[in-house]
């Protein structure tokens, strides 16, 4: 009987075959997919970006990615919620590690109705390391690796390359693009000030009530309040 050890790397194995072989097939189709030039630098050169991009105030595309156990994650999983995409090429660079630690920082000061989502071409198994090493916590580090399809249809996949560019994306509750930065230059740092300013001034503000302590004419007072907020902004 095979040892639990050596069964769990032919697991490993075959998941990382599964992965070579997938993204295989995404670099041969890469000539088939939109490719967007002199947005963005990598060492002063501009880089070919493969993939659709979108534009403000368009309906975000649905897409789908994996979590640290390879589970898919989508974006359709967050209706409701005000979304902020924090791209990034790899968690193992400096920029992008402290990108990710920024964000993880500032989630825990953000209302609960915005989520705050990294994603990046990174193994989850790296992912999962990073996370646990560095303490991040308070966001959802999500792998675009096995089917590259938040990449193809947000326009980041880098040619030649096979990572994704940085960016920043906001997504608000009806599911719209409400913020999109692609930073200039791959290794330098996204706004942070302005992502975090959008997406705070975006999110539905939630209006907490002790139902106990109100009378139902309250009750009707502070829902027609809170409705009143949103269509104001």
């Amino acid at each position: 009987m095979m040892k639990l050890s050596s069964l769990n790397k032919f697991l490993f194995v075959l998941i990382f075959i599964n992965i070579t072989l997938t993204f295989n097939v995404q670099a041969f189709n890469q000539d088939n997919l939109t490719q967007t030039q002199n947005l963005v630098k990598a060492n002063n050169k501009y880089v070919t970006l493969l993939g659709t991009q979108v534009a403000i105030d368009e309906q975000a595309p649905n897409f789908k990615v994996v979590d640290k156990n390879f589970a898919p994650v989508q974006l359709s999983d967050f209706k409701d919620q005000t979304v902020l995409i924090s791209v990034v090429p790899s968690l193992d660079t400096g920029v992008c590690s402290l990108q990710t630690k920024r964000f993880n920082e500032e989630a825990a000061k953000l209302p609960k109705n915005i989520t705050i989502l990294t994603i990046s071409n990174d193994l989850p198994f790296a992912q999962k390391r990073f996370c646990k090493v560095e303490n991040v916590d308070q966001i959802k580090v999500l792998s675009d690796s096995v089917w590259r399809n938040f990449g193809e249809s947000y326009g980041l996949i880098i040619k030649n390359m096979g990572l994704l560019t940085r960016a920043i994306f906001i997504i608000d509750d009806q599911g719209k693009v409400k913020y999109k930065e692609l930073v200039a230059n791959i290794s330098e740092h996204p706004d942070y000030a302005s992502a975090l300013s959008v997406v705070r001034d975006i999110a539905t503000v939630l209006v907490i009530v002790n139902i106990k302590s109100i009378n139902e004419e309250d009750k009707k007072i502070a829902t027609d309040d809170a409705s009143q907020i949103k269509t104001e902004k």
